[in-house]
């Protein structure tokens, strides 16, 4: 690479490693005085025109590049992702399908090895369906508003094109779904959250789906109930390349899905030709008794190249769709936070016209005030985090998914080449035998 690598764009001096987190603490001798605005925050201006500072009285740089290609060239390139010392696995297998007398569904078994203090047992195994999945996913959105929570692979298929009961289709999505847990198993925030901790180890989980509202978090309600009444003036330039880098990447991701699928489709309308072609040879051998031998190699041949084909097909299918699909609905969940930090926002610069209406009314600050700088603070430490974790994760997923397609590829026309070298002697002239 030409170059030392450049960190992703930090709102502040200190790496986000170092920034500790607006809410990490309630002790007032860690947080320092109380949080009080300056004269100039009362102003009723855009929040990307004032120069804001964390509870900790860390100064905030809001600089950061102006387009989504200079955000992504200041994205790190190295390999390594941070080691850190595993005490949570999680394994999703064995889908078993169960007939009811009013559905049919599949469950997958949920094995669980942990050394953490938080849980009674050092192992657990529990069956759970889809729509558990689905449950556990909306609680951590609840609860946890100012993460990237990350994607399900789409409940729903078009019917009569996709056997949802198929070992095909069954193995994908205990695939996708095994990756789900084991993102939420190697994030330091959602792997502490409680929901998660019942979705591993509770027997009966439908107990816990009864509680509905009772488990969610104060921040998970502050978020949830925030109305859209406010309009935010301008997203700070570093979000808004956020923003922009999202946009571009689902359109070229989509790009990608809809062509790969095409490809996908035309390969297996060839394999229906391939499958037809090679026999034709093999009868036609049978009526040339002197050509008998070349066209039968002919025949294996083309029978070789279409179970290359198949294979290469099924790679495709199986391996290389469901990651660009995952990527996809990834984007989307980061502009959901996205959008939820856009709100608390909108909700804090209202807030501060407000007060700057009555401020020689009210000379301090309001706790409600205070409490959304929180929150918004709260926000772009979470988001810029779970960024840089998901930028980490997606150049290590697509540097396996290239290499792996590439391998794929040169191992199918290796194939196809050593098939079609294989006639090569049954073709050539032979030495007549005097």
């Amino acid at each position: 690479a030409a170059g030392a690598p450049k960190p992703l764009p930090s709102s502040g001096p200190k790496s986000l490693r170092e920034m500790p987190h607006p809410l990490a603490t309630s002790s007032s001798e860690e947080m320092g005085p109380a949080l009080t605005p300056s004269p100039d925050l009362l102003l009723p201006r855009s929040i990307a025109d004032k120069d804001l500072s964390l509870p900790n009285g860390t100064p905030v740089d809001t600089s950061s590049p102006a387009s989504s290609s200079s955000l992504l060239n200041r994205l790190q390139l190295d390999d390594d992702l941070d080691v850190e010392t595993r005490d949570l696995f999680v394994t999703v297998d064995d889908p078993k399908k169960h007939v009811c007398t009013m559905e049919t569904y599949i469950t997958y078994r949920v094995t669980t090895k942990t050394t953490r203090a938080e849980f009674d047992l050092p192992e657990y195994s529990v069956r759970r369906r889809y729509q558990d999945f689905d449950w556990l996913r909306n609680k951590l959105e609840e609860s946890q508003p100012t993460h990237l929570i990350p994607p399900l692979p789409e409940k729903f298929v078009v019917k009569g094109v996709v056997d949802r009961f198929s070992e095909e289709f069954v193995e994908t999505r205990r695939k996708a779904l095994d990756k789900f847990l084991k993102r939420i198993t190697d994030h330091p925030v959602l792997s502490f959250n409680e929901h998660f901790s019942i979705f591993l180890t509770a027997k009966d989980l439908n107990a816990y789906k009864k509680q509905g509202m009772a488990l969610l978090s104060k921040m998970g309600e502050s978020v949830k109930y925030v109305t859209g009444g406010y309009k935010l003036r301008s997203r700070p330039l570093e979000f808004a390349a956020i923003g922009d880098y999202l946009d571009t990447f689902s359109l070229k991701l989509g790009t990608i899905d809809r062509i790969a699928q095409r490809i996908i489709k035309e390969q297996l309308e060839y394999l229906v030709e391939l499958r037809e072609y090679g026999p034709v040879y093999s009868t036609w051998g049978g009526l040339e008794v002197e050509l008998s031998e070349p066209l039968e190699g002919v025949s294996a041949c083309i029978g070789n190249c279409c179970t290359a084909l198949e294979e290469l097909s099924e790679d495709m299918t199986e391996d290389f769709l469901p990651v660009l699909r995952e990527y996809i609905l990834y984007a989307e969940s980061m502009k959901n936070v996205l959008k939820k930090r856009d709100q608390v926002q909108a909700e804090y610069e209202a807030k501060l016209e407000a007060v700057a209406l009555k401020r020689e009314d009210r000379p301090k600050v309001p706790t409600d005030v205070e409490k959304c700088q929180d929150r918004v603070e709260c926000f772009n430490a979470d988001l810029k985090a779970d960024m840089e974790r998901w930028q980490n994760n997606k150049r290590q997923d697509f540097r396996q998914l290239l290499m792996g397609m590439a391998d794929k590829n040169i191992q199918y026309y290796e194939k196809c080449l050593t098939a079609w070298e294989s006639i090569i002697p049954l073709l050539q002239d032979k030495p007549e035998t005097k």
